[in-house]
């Protein structure tokens, strides 16, 4: 079953292409499951069938696992048994009729234009750090890119000429236009801070760290939290809050949902819809609190 698994994980990687923590992902459920099935006594997966699968999802469940992340355990691993019947490896999809878990989608948290304004106020250009987590914040909100996007970007994926970034997530490339305000940050960034922050001429790194190196996103996760806390915003903020915001404000402010999609990189316009929501109930809030009659 082991090769039968890193069989699957190439293909993953190199035919399909998935973003590595994407491809993480699948790996890891797709292990933990395995595993599951050596405690049981079962070392061939041509013997397993809808029950055992049915067991390792209640399994789940009663170690206490999120019915979201029961949901996406049961996608990776239709995902795998596809590929084995695909491949002539099963006779059988034992998945085929099994249902996935309904999960109650959660509306993600965003924040305010003002409260958006106070966060991004917080980085001070007056050291190095300064200049460079403002050059973070604004480009992020700016664009609505991840975090992960953000920490592999390179010196030359910013055209400050014509005002855009290349992004890249896994083998997809999208460009995303900047605005006057990020630009400039960002322009500030590189001209004050990071040439000094070097300590490798060869390191193509947009944001680095102190010890010059490639910025982490646990590195970034730490930077946000203390700007939170400096901010005292009592919302709960993530790496994702300022790309969700992003998405939601640009909404609330008339931009159409394929543009936001493309901006975002969703594949699929189901997963920008969410954000149509946040703003129906945005609309519901403000009627109730400002119609005499509500």
């Amino acid at each position: 079953m082991k090769e039968l698994v890193q069989q699957y994980i190439d293909y993953l990687e190199q035919v399909r292409k998935l973003a590595d923590n994407t491809l993480q992902s699948y790996k890891r459920d797709i292990e933990q499951y395995i595993a599951y099935l050596n405690s049981i006594n079962l070392d061939r997966i041509e013997n397993t069938d809808k029950n055992i699968i049915i067991n390792y999802l209640l399994h789940l469940q009663k170690k206490g696992r999120a019915t979201s992340t029961i949901s996406r355990n049961l996608a990776s691993i239709r995902s795998f048994y596809h590929y084995l019947y695909v491949n002539g490896k099963i006779q059988t999809n034992p998945t085929l009729e099994l249902e996935s878990p309904k999960v109650e989608k959660k509306l993600p948290q965003i924040l305010s234009t003002q409260e958006v304004e106070l966060l991004l106020e917080q980085p001070k250009c007056v050291d190095l750090k300064g200049y460079r987590d403002k050059a973070m914040l604004e480009l992020l909100y700016a664009t609505g890119i991840r975090v992960s996007e953000l920490i592999n970007l390179d010196c030359g994926d910013v055209n400050f000429e014509l005002g855009f970034i290349r992004c890249r997530n896994g083998a997809k490339e999208r460009i995303i236009p900047i605005g006057s305000i990020a630009l400039k940050a960002l322009q500030e960034y590189i001209l004050r801070a990071r040439k000094n922050m070097l300590k490798n001429s060869q390191e193509t790194a947009l944001f680095i760290n102190i010890n010059g190196k490639r910025l982490t996103r646990q590195g970034f996760w730490k930077i946000i939290k203390q700007y939170k806390n400096q901010a005292k915003i009592m919302k709960e903020i993530t790496p994702h809050t300022l790309r969700h915001s992003f998405a939601a404000h640009l909404l609330e402010n008339g931009a159409d949902l394929r543009s936001i999609q493309e901006m975002l990189g969703h594949s699929d316009i189901s997963s920008t819809q969410i954000y149509a929501q946040i703003a129906r109930n945005r609309i519901k809030e403000v009627y109730k609190k400002t119609h005499p009659r509500a």
